[in-house]
């Protein structure tokens, strides 16, 4: 069978697909890509020399440190002020505490001759008047202790220069020395704050 002769439209076609499989992408000019370079070198130095965006940058620095600055004041502030608020507290508790010492003081020399005059009652006195007495001194105790007084009694217990107050020192080899012998008088505390020391007398070793 005879080949069927080509057209001019099939030559053209064929001609198409030729150029379709050799065709190559252009290669950029050098001049493009130094241009490309340089339009981002002065991107940036464009933008290094804002002087806007530094001032800007500055600013927000500045900004910050201000505020870390004033947090630290606040906290400093607010520190010092719970410390005022708590100094304040234990003041106020202090004279509600000791505020009765003075009355206190005046008042011991009463409980002191109440309990030598029961103590010195004889055979003569009326057991009424030595009860009345009694009567008179517990209910002087009971008032004080309400208040936070208490007595200090230390007989026959170790010397204190703290609580005690020694009046005399007597050699006695029946007692360990710098021991209480004999309370002359008895002390006293208002919550736990000496008022009055005993007055007490001391042993010692005997020669």
């Amino acid at each position: 069978m005879a080949k069927d002769p080509q057209t001019p439209l099939d030559d053209e076609l064929a001609r198409q697909q030729g150029d379709a499989d050799t065709h190559v992408e252009p290669e950029p000019v050098e001049g493009e890509l130094e241009g490309a370079a340089e339009t981002t070198e002065e991107g940036a130095e464009a933008k290094a020399d804002n002087p806007e965006a530094e001032m800007l940058a500055a600013k927000v620095e500045e900004l910050e440190q201000a505020l870390e600055e004033t947090k630290d004041q606040s906290m400093r502030t607010a520190a010092e002020a719970q410390n005022v608020r708590r100094r304040a507290e234990q003041e106020t508790e202090k004279a509600r505490k000791f505020a009765l010492e003075k009355f206190v003081k005046e008042l011991l020399p009463v409980i002191d001759s109440l309990e030598k005059a029961l103590e010195a009652m004889g055979d003569d006195a009326t057991e009424a008047h030595r009860e009345g007495v009694s009567m008179t001194l517990k209910m002087q105790q009971d008032v004080l202790g309400k208040f936070g007084v208490e007595a200090v009694d230390p007989q026959g217990e170790p010397f204190d220069p703290q609580y005690h107050e020694a009046v005399a020192m007597v050699p006695n080899p029946e007692m360990e020395p710098n021991s209480v012998m004999e309370v002359m008088q008895k002390g006293y505390l208002l919550n736990g704050r000496l008022v009055r020391p005993a007055m007490v007398v001391v042993s010692q070793a005997a020669d």
